[in-house]
């Protein structure tokens, strides 16, 4: 998980949402025992206290939970999980919406086209 992160945004943030990721695209399961700080904080070049930053904000969000003496673990609560899955989605669509009307395009353009990416996307593979 070694990678660059950006100067945008902090580092713990980053790393939280690439955990994240991970998890719902199920690559990390329900019940699954996340590194220690120490273990995660070598393997993504960072401070240990970044990486408890990150266990916290994701536990703040429900997507781990902590066992006093055992460790941090991915939350087996699939309707949460799913929850966090629906809420990135409308994120990233808000987004890539907001980008396109910024660019000009109307809503049916941005549908059309969308429409026409995921035809051609789809008829390559």
């Amino acid at each position: 998980m070694k990678d660059d992160f950006k100067t945008s945004s902090p580092i713990y943030l980053q790393l939280a949402d690439r955990i994240q990721r991970r998890i719902l695209r199920r690559e990390l399961t329900p019940g699954e025992k996340l590194p220690s700080v120490r273990e995660m904080a070598l393997e993504s070049n960072v401070n240990p206290n970044t990486v408890q930053r990150t266990y916290s904000e994701l536990e703040r969000m429900g997507i781990v939970e902590t066992r006093r003496g055992q460790g941090t673990f991915i939350t087996e609560d699939d309707s949460r999980l799913e929850q966090v899955r629906e809420d990135l989605r409308r994120q990233q669509i808000e987004v890539f919406v907001q980008g396109m009307g910024e660019l000009g395009f109307s809503p049916q353009e941005i549908l059309t086209g969308l429409e026409k990416y995921l035809s051609e996307r789809e008829s390559r593979s």
